[in-house]
């Protein structure tokens, strides 16, 4: 493609700045499209199973177009979801569900748009480690900052100005909604789309993302099964690239 991939651009200071934030918007926008004709609008429901930087490529106007469907699975109408024993795919674009038992559904595509969403608006690459201590995850740094009432300091400062920072906020939070833990909690893509285009909509509390080291307050009253989940979720954390 003309203008090479996401990825050439996105952890580079220097090309970042040849974008700005409304031709994000438009790479964004146009990601969601491709997802949600892959999952509601083509004939057979395609999970695509590798959404990353570097499998979005860019046209002459820079509109991006996803491509490398080598791992893509497709449903017939009646399936909603299928497992493997076989666990392909990128580290740190890989839903938990997908670790732990082979299952994967339309929502596989969700985290990893979550993933991506997140290293968009913060320049930042998923497999560092951040925080004072450098002891989070991309996902765990940005749902404590969001926490703590501290999201700028998440995104890049490249791209926030005055008329941007709501919308750098709310892409934020809409990717923290998407990378949650249990995949009945994430979105579907038709709801990422109507909260990033519609201001108004309402758009719920993120929990703690995926593979994280801590655990919120509320969540440490589950059930034994939650606390058995949660020895497995340290496991594979230490599988994952820092």
């Amino acid at each position: 493609m003309p203008n090479k991939s996401l990825d050439f651009y996105l952890f580079d200071p220097r090309r970042r700045s040849m974008l700005n934030w409304e031709k994000w918007v438009e790479i964004i926008e146009g990601i969601i499209q491709g997802l949600l004709y892959l999952q509601e609008y083509s004939r057979l429901t395609i999970v695509h199973r590798d959404l990353k930087a570097s499998n979005i490529l860019l046209d002459a106007h820079m509109k991006p177009r996803i491509s490398d469907f080598g791992i893509a699975k497709s449903f017939q109408d009646n399936e909603t979801e299928a497992s493997t024993d076989r666990i392909v795919g990128t580290y740190g674009c890989v839903p938990p569900e997908y670790i732990k038992k082979g299952t994967y559904s339309r929502k596989y595509d969700v985290y990893s748009f979550g993933v991506l969403l997140l290293q968009i608006i913060s320049g930042k690459k998923n497999y560092n480690v951040y925080g004072p201590h450098q002891s989070l995850s991309l996902l765990e740094y940005a749902y404590v900052l969001w926490k703590e009432g501290s999201a700028m300091e998440f995104i890049d400062p490249s791209l926030d100005d005055t008329s941007s920072s709501y919308k750098l906020i709310r892409c934020m939070h809409v990717g923290l909604l998407c990378v949650e833990e249990k995949w009945m909690h994430r979105p579907s893509m038709l709801e990422v789309s109507a909260m990033l285009r519609n201001e108004h909509a309402d758009v719920p509390i993120p929990k703690r993302p995926a593979f994280s080291t801590s655990k919120d307050e509320d969540e440490k009253k589950g059930t034994e099964m939650e606390e058995v989940c949660s020895v497995n979720n340290q496991t594979i954390s230490q599988l994952l690239p820092r």
